[in-house]
């Protein structure tokens, strides 16, 4: 690395190193977050975002090339926090009945890990512009869309997976009644006719 950075220009290189080992975290947990999910899209979509997250990482390595920095991580303590939830979720929900839970809130996490860095994109986003760093900016964007779309695709899988689970509850709640009912009626005693 040159000069030390100062003001705006060290806040964006701290930025570009907070998302970098967030993003480094992440090509670390989900594989173990995709052998979880019991959902084919869910698994699918969240096997597809680790190549994607790869390339976010080589994406950023470009990034302080272009900058003449070294491509290095300051640990983000935000992303793992949200990796760490995420993980004592899956212990908890492991083995429970439905596996559509535990592929709701593993879902869920994988949102809240795309908002987070959405949150950090557009905001490194912004003081690259601002800083006359186009070329980072543009790369920026890219993988600020790429967040985008994966948050919207698990948006719609949540979804589909959350009717379905809540459709099946219904009809084992339903089903249980209609039991509980057939017993009653069968444990009554009957009304003796008069002949």
């Amino acid at each position: 690395m040159a000069k030390k950075e100062t003001g705006l220009q060290q806040l964006l290189i701290e930025e570009l190193q907070d998302l970098y080992d967030a993003e480094k975290q992440l090509t670390r947990a989900l594989p173990k977050v995709a052998k979880a999910i019991a959902d084919e899209e869910l698994g699918a979509a969240v096997r597809e975002h680790l190549e994607v997250t790869k390339g976010h990482v080589q994406r950023l390595e470009q990034i302080f090339e272009s900058l003449h920095l070294k491509a290095k991580g300051k640990p983000c303590a935000g992303m793992k926090g949200i990796v760490e939830e995420s993980s004592k979720t899956i212990e908890e929900k492991k083995g429970e009945e439905a596996e559509a839970v535990l592929d709701i809130a593993i879902a869920g996490g994988a949102r809240r890990v795309e908002h987070y860095e959405m949150a950090g994109y557009s905001a490194a986003i912004e003081m690259a512009r601002e800083l006359g760093h186009d070329d980072a900016a543009g790369m920026l964007e890219e993988t600020l869309q790429e967040e985008q779309e994966a948050d919207e695709k698990l948006a719609t899988v949540s979804k589909r997976i959350l009717a379905e689970a809540a459709s099946a509850e219904q009809l084992t709640a339903e089903s249980a009644e209609e039991s509980e009912q057939k017993e009653r009626s069968r444990t009554r005693p009957r009304a003796r006719t008069a002949h």
